[in-house]
Formats: structure tokens, C-alpha cells, sequence
């Protein structure tokens, strides 16, 4: 009867993958999706920023704030992901991004600013969870797992896209008002060109009650040690992933040069995830994720310790081509230790990481106005991360604890 029941809810998700469509459809739709959440939702502020400096004022203090609310509008949404249905939750979240984007470019309150940038960040954790889970449903019955890249490629596709959209916008003198408006509209744009892709999933409640069960988490010290590690890409990436164009702006000011640390940061994000999923897939996860940590450190430390554009665009590739592959890494080991309770774990260590990258921006904020504050803050996050590796390559040695 178990058999059975198995067989039932497989042919209902098989019925689900073929009416959205082929594995290409499946890929270019997540693709899309995570470009519009993450690239605009999340790190549009990033690459408007210097603008906003320029032309509203804003202070290195004032865009920690902005950024650290984002980052606690991707912890709660993170938090409550799981209980909302996929569906609503997919479709609601690139909305709410595509509002709250336009809206920046309407109002000059920074509280309501805080808020708007908070709300972007629940909708953009609801979109990556339930686009990303929808996502790898769907290619494992079609049979194209390996397209999983290209899904995840969408971040960097987003990052690159929104770095080049400023990039323009700024050498056509546009104000920063207008150019948060112009992200809303194109967020509205591509929305609205993958809106029919998401429909209900079909899968049988069976399973939905599974998924539920799997939520709860057993903890041992090899799980607290991941939770730990991947909570270190958080607070690592993160001060760079907000600051580089801003930091580029110090050394020259012509946008159609600094303005290339973004794009360049989320070319190697796209380029990196793609080049994982095809030709790193067999190598040890841990071992993997402990040297793309040491690559990363060294893109984090390099701007403090040789402050310069060209330090800076290295920083981009490193931190751009590593970040996106430990969150696969991180994900797929979570899955390896986790087993039955890969759901509940998985929401655990996102939790961690989103916790994580809420305090890198307060760190920036907090020591901004020192001298020599910025770059303390980035060899802190560069020593976290070298503190990871080490925890990773060594539990890689020992196994993990069952």
C-alpha cells in the first residue's frame, strides 16, 4: 500500500512538471523569477546607491540601515516561506517586489524607505524558496537536474542585469527617484512575462503533510557545525555584495567605470553556478566549499589591504564566483546529513545565513565613521570565513557525524 502511495504522488508531480511545461520552459521561468527577486528585490539598492549619495544625500551610515532592513525582510520571509502556499507565495512575492521597487522612487522619508526595503526582502526570500523548490521538483521527474544551473544562474543574470540597467541610467543623468521607478517597471515587465508558469503544483496533500513533518530538525554537533558555516557566507559576502560599486565610486567617478564592479560581481556569480553544476558536481562538498571560502576571503580582504578600482573589480569576481556556489554546496550537503528533515534544516541554516547577513551592514554602520572602520569590517568578515574553511576541510576529513 506504502508502494502504492509513493507511485500515486510521483505520477501527480510527473502530471504537475509536464503542464509547466518542458525542462527549458521549467529553467528560463526559475531563471527569470530568481533575476527579478534577487537582482532587483534584493540587490538592486547596491548598485544605486552611489547615485542616492550623489544626488539624495544618503551616508555610508544610512545605507547600512537600508540594507540591514532588506536583510531582515529576507530573514522573516525566510521564516515564514514554508506555510504559505507556493503558488500565492511566488506570485505575491514578485508583486510586492515590483510595488516596493517603484515606491522607492516616490518617496524621500527614510523610515518609509526602511520599510519599503524591509518588504522587499520578505518577498524576495518568498520567491527564491518556493521558486527554487518548485524548480528542482519539476527537472528531477523531467530528468534534467543538471539545469539546476541555470535556474540559479538567474541570480547572477540579475545582479549583472540590474549592474548594467544603472549603468546606463547613469550615464543618461538620470536621478535616482527615476531610477528606482524604472527598476519597478522592468521588474513589472518580466513578471508579468513569466506570470503563467507558476499554477499549483497538483502534489496530493500526502505529501504536503510529509514535507510538514520534515520540518522538524535533529540536532547533533556536525548540523550545528554547517548551521555555523554557511551562516559565515552571510556576514562574508555581504558587506562587499552591498558596498562594491559604492566603494569603486571612491577611487573614480565616472560611472561608466566603477560602475563595473556590480556587473562583473554578478557575470561571475552566473558564469560560477553554471560551471559548478556541469563540471563540479562530483567533487567532495566540503572540500569544495572550504576553497571557494578561502577564494572569497581573499576577494573580501584584497580592497582593505590594497584600496584601489582594480582591487576592487578582482573582489568582484572572487566573492561574485564564489558566493552562489556555496549556496548550492550548502544545500546540497544540507540535503547529504539531513535526509528526511532536509526541509526543516535547510529553512534552519537559511535562517542562520539571513541572521548573519543582518549584522554585516550594522558592523559598516557602526564603525563607518572611524578611520579605517570600512576596511576593519571586511577583514572581520575575511577571518570568518577563513574560520569556516578550516571547520569545513577538517569535518570533510573526519566524515560526518551521523
Amino acid at each position: 500500500m506504502a508502494g502504492a502511495g509513493v507511485r500515486r504522488d510521483n505520477r501527480a508531480m510527473q502530471r504537475a512538471s509536464s503542464d509547466n511545461g518542458s525542462a527549458a520552459g521549467v529553467a528560463i521561468a526559475g531563471l527569470v523569477a530568481l533575476a527579478v527577486a534577487m537582482g532587483i528585490g534584493r540587490f538592486a539598492f547596491t548598485p544605486i546607491m552611489p547615485v542616492m549619495e550623489a544626488d539624495a544625500g544618503l551616508t555610508l551610515r544610512a545605507a547600512g540601515w537600508l540594507a540591514a532592513a532588506n536583510y531582515l525582510g529576507y530573514f522573516l520571509g525566510a521564516l515564514c516561506a514554508a506555510r504559505l502556499p507556493r503558488t500565492w507565495a511566488i506570485r505575491g512575492g514578485l508583486l510586492l517586489i515590483v510595488v516596493v521597487t517603484f515606491a522607492m522612487g516616490v518617496t524621500h522619508v527614510f523610515a518609509l524607505q526602511m520599510m519599503l526595503r524591509l518588504a522587499a526582502g520578505v518577498a524576495s526570500a518568498w520567491v527564491l524558496v518556493h521558486v527554487s523548490s518548485w524548480a528542482l521538483e519539476r527537472l528531477l521527474v523531467l530528468q534534467r537536474p543538471q539545469a539546476n544551473g541555470v535556474v540559479f544562474a538567474g541570480v547572477g543574470v540579475g545582479i549583472a542585469g540590474a549592474g548594467l540597467l544603472c549603468m546606463a541610467l547613469m550615464d543618461a543623468r538620470v536621478d535616482s527617484q527615476r531610477t528606482w521607478e524604472t527598476f519597478g517597471v522592468v521588474s513589472a515587465l518580466f513578471t508579468a512575462m513569466i506570470w503563467t508558469a507558476f499554477r499549483d503544483s497538483g502534489v496530493p496533500e500526502p505529501v504536503r503533510m510529509e514535507r510538514a513533518h520534515a520540518r522538524r530538525v535533529h540536532w547533533n554537533p556536525d548540523r550545528v557545525r554547517l548551521a555555523s558555516c554557511y551562516a559565515a557566507l552571510g556576514f562574508g559576502y555581504i558587506i562587499p555584495a552591498t558596498f562594491l560599486p559604492a566603494m569603486a565610486h571612491r577611487y573614480i567617478t565616472d560611472p561608466a567605470i566603477f560602475g563595473w564592479a556590480w556587473p562583473v560581481f554578478g557575470a561571475a556569480a552566473a558564469l560560477s553556478t553554471w560551471a559548478a553544476s556541469r563540471w563540479l558536481h562530483a567533487m567532495d562538498n566540503r572540500r569544495l566549499w572550504a576553497i571557494s571560502y578561502v577564494l572569497m576571503a581573499i576577494g573580501v580582504a584584497l580592497p582593505a589591504l590594497w584600496p584601489a578600482l582594480a582591487s576592487i573589480l578582482i573582489a568582484a569576481l572572487l566573492v561574485g564566483g564564489t558566493f552562489m556556489v556555496v549556496t548550492m554546496l550548502g544545500l546540497r550537503e544540507a540535503r547529504t546529513v539531513a535526509g528526511d528533515q532536509a526541509t526543516g534544516f535547510i529553512a534552519a541554516i537559511t535562517a542562520a545565513f539571513a541572521v548573519a547577513q543582518i549584522i554585516g551592514p550594522l558592523v559598516v554602520s557602526a564603525v563607518a565613521h572611524l578611520r579605517d572602520g570600512f576596511a576593519a569590517a571586511l577583514a572581520a568578515a575575511a577571518l570568518v570565513l577563513l574560520v569556516a574553511a578550516v571547520s569545513l576541510w577538517r569535518s570533510a576529513d573526519r566524515g560526518p557525524v551521523k
